[in-house]
Formats: C-alpha cells, sequence, structure tokens
C-alpha cells in the first residue's frame, strides 16, 4: 500500500494556514498515518510555527522542505503565497531524512556525510532521493558530487531553494528545525516504482562547439575564442542573455542539460553561468517561445508516464524553475494546467518553484543539476 495525500493553502496567515493544510491532509489520509513529507512554503511565512504544527500532529515524521518561489499543487493548482505539503504512507517502504548543516564549509564532505549516517537507518535497498538544496552560498553541483559519492548511481530528484528573487535568503526544513545553509534529503528505500522526465523547451540552434576553458561556473573560452565571442556570433549581442540559455552536453552523453548566464567580464571575455560544467562539455546556443516553455510541462509528465513501469502513478511530484516563472509571467499556471489536462482524475500533485532543479539526464543516467528546466516526478507501487 503507498497512499499520497495533499494539502495546500494561500491564507496569508501562517496559523491559518497551516491549519487548513494539516485539515485536508487528514481527510485525505482517513485515519492512516504518514511515515514523512515535504513542505514547500513562500518566503514570508512563519517557519518555525508550521514545523511546529506538523510535528505536532504527526509525532516522529520525517519531514523536510524550503523556501520557495512559487508554489504548486492539485488541490490549489499555481500560488505565489502558499504552502503546501506531500505527505507518504506505506508499509512497503523506508523513507528516512537527511540533514547536512554549514554545507558551504565542504559542500562535497558534508553532503557525502549527511546520506552516509542516514543510509544506516534503512534496511532495504535504496531506490531514489528526493532533495532541497541551499542556492545562494555555495555550488549545487559540488552536493550533488557528495551524494554520488554516497549513493553512487542512486538517482536523485529536486530543487534549490528559493526566496522569491529577493537573492537574500534561502531555507531549509528538517523534521522541526529551520536552516539556511543546508542540504536536506529524503532517502526512498524498498517497494516503490517511480518515473521521471524532464524538459525546458528550449532547442538548440547553430553550431556545436567544445568549451575550452571553464573553472566551476566560469566559462572562459569556448572553441579556444572568449565566450562572449560565441554570444555575439550567434545572436548578435555583446551581453548574455538568460533568455538564450546554453545546452550543455557533458562529456559521454547524448542529451543535455540547460544552463543560463548570470553575469560576464567585458575584459576576460568569460561568462558565468547558475552553475558549474564540466570540463570538455560541449554547448550550443538555444531558442524557445512561450508556447514551447508551457509545453515543455506536457512533454516532461509525457515521459515520466511513458516510462513509468507501474500499473499507474499514486502521485507526482513538480519542480520548475524561477526563471521559467518570470517568463511566463500571468501564464504561469498554464505549466499545471498542461498536466492537469493528461490525468483523469487529477493525480495528487505537488511542487515548488526553484533557483535550479535536480535529475538524471536520462532514464538510468547520471544525475545533473539543471537551470530552465520542469521536472516530473511519478510514484507508485
Amino acid at each position: 500500500m503507498f497512499k499520497v495525500a495533499v494539502g495546500h493553502s494561500n491564507d496569508p496567515d501562517s496559523l491559518e494556514a497551516i491549519n487548513e493544510t494539516l485539515e485536508q491532509c487528514l481527510i485525505s489520509l482517513g485515519g492512516v498515518l504518514p511515515q514523512a513529507g515535504i513542505l514547500f512554503a513562500a518566503i514570508d511565512f512563519d517557519y518555525s510555527l508550521l514545523l511546529q504544527r506538523i510535528n505536532d500532529t504527526f509525532p516522529n515524521i520525517e519531514l523536510i522542505g524550503g523556501s520557495t518561489d512559487g508554489e504548486v499543487s492539485s488541490v490549489l493548482e499555481f500560488q505565489q503565497d502558499s504552502i503546501t505539503l506531500m505527505l507518504f504512507c506505506s508499509d512497503e517502504i523506508e523513507i528516512r531524512a537527511a540533514i547536512g548543516k554549514n554545507v558551504s564549509q565542504n559542500p562535497v564532505e558534508i553532503a557525502r556525510q549527511s546520506i552516509e549516517s542516514t543510509k544506516q537507518q534503512l534496511t532495504l535497498p535504496i531506490k531514489f532521493c528526493i532533495t532541497m538544496i541551499e542556492s545562494l552560498t555555495t555550488s549545487a553541483v559540488s552536493i550533488l558530487q557528495g551524494f554520488d559519492l554516497a549513493l553512487g548511481n542512486i538517482p536523485i530528484f529536486g530543487g534549490a531553494t528559493a526566496d522569491q528573487w529577493r537573492y537574500k535568503q534561502t531555507y531549509q526544513f528538517y523534521k522541526n528545525e529551520v536552516l539556511s545553509d543546508a542540504v536536506v534529503t529524503l532517502l526512498f528505500a524498498g517497494n516503490i516504482v517511480f518515473s521521471h522526465g524532464r524538459s525546458g523547451g528550449w532547442r538548440p540552434i547553430g553550431k556545436r562547439s567544445l568549451v575550452t576553458k571553464v573553472d566551476k561556473n566560469i566559462i572562459y573560452e569556448i572553441d579556444h575564442k572568449p565566450a562572449l565571442d560565441f554570444y555575439y556570433y550567434y545572436l548578435n549581442i555583446d551581453e548574455p542573455d538568460s533568455v538564450y540559455p546554453l545546452a550543455v552536453f557533458p562529456p559521454n552523453e547524448e542529451t543535455f542539460f540547460l544552463r543560463g548566464a548570470i553575469s560576464y567580464d567585458k575584459n576576460t571575455g568569460s561568462i558565468t553561468v547558475s552553475g558549474d560544467i564540466p570540463e570538455n562539455s560541449i554547448v550550443q546556443i538555444t531558442d524557445t517561445c512561450l508556447e514551447d516553455v508551457i509545453a515543455a510541462s506536457q512533454t516532461s509528465f509525457a515521459e515520466a508516464k511513458a516510462n513509468y513501469a507501474g500499473q499507474a502513478p499514486e502521485a507526482a511530484l513538480l519542480f520548475s524553475c524561477a526563471w521559467r516563472r518570470q517568463i511566463l509571467g500571468t501564464r504561469a499556471n498554464e505549466e499545471y494546467q498542461a498536466i492537469a489536462n493528461l490525468s483523469t482524475p487529477a493525480l495528487p500533485s505537488c511542487g515548488f518553484y526553484t533557483y535550479g532543479e535536480i535529475s538524471p539526464l536520462s532514464e538510468h543516467g547520471q544525475t545533473f543539476f539543471h537551470n530552465t528546466t520542469f521536472l516530473t516526478l511519478l510514484l507508485g507501487n
């Protein structure tokens, strides 16, 4: 048995919002106790109060979560200032929460240790992980390197916490703790079926080129020429624009993740992008239109559904980029509506708008950090 409950409230009062959310979940649960949960919350809520109410209602729950740039669920669809909670119940799987604090001090090792210590609590084989990570203080790619050291080829899904474009402080939740500069994870083990899909809506154009000089997230040269020249050649613009992210094909990968530019240096000709790029990656400039950006959620969901090995999924977790929300503006809700039209009856779903998304590039491939992408994770058994 695998059961999921979803609650969602846009009440601006923290106590009223969490009480409404919990009431919705309790009705769906019908007396079944949840083993674990994920809370997505907008930036201005009283997080300590939210966590206290959840832990009072479900003592010893394995709970993670974080601050967002927008929330989405099957209850209220897209919202910008709300909280939404997904709870997981099962007598066939084990779920444990992991925490890594002060992760910027040594992201690889702290991420590795957070998983290693929690793995010991599981008796069944780990199937996958869901994580919410710090986005402003450290490298998400380094955190994923630490996870890989502890997990091998176990897939990881999730997103980087956000603060509605304030870029001051984001928050992560672990049981009853409110943290910053942390990484939180749920490890799923046992009899659970999952599948995933991802799509950005941006399509590569032009010639494929080699990144010939890069330092983490600063690209100095492409095809042995200043990186800024690459943008100028294809787009006739002096300044890189996040509307045209790079498609990055890591070495030995046939598909790509997207990387948006966040700054540049005319003196060195370099471009700084929002996430590390592996050395010797192939890149292409990309292009899109609003209709393709919206259609990406459908593509992502359809890909996950096509790869789902069980009879039918019980729930969906959704992770979309904050930059997509900025581009879509008042049409942001169409991302969820495009998915809802593919699922009858509506699949219980929950998710948030992130400062970066996390998933493998392919069904059994390595996990990567993405930008401007929509991710779908389907769950069931």
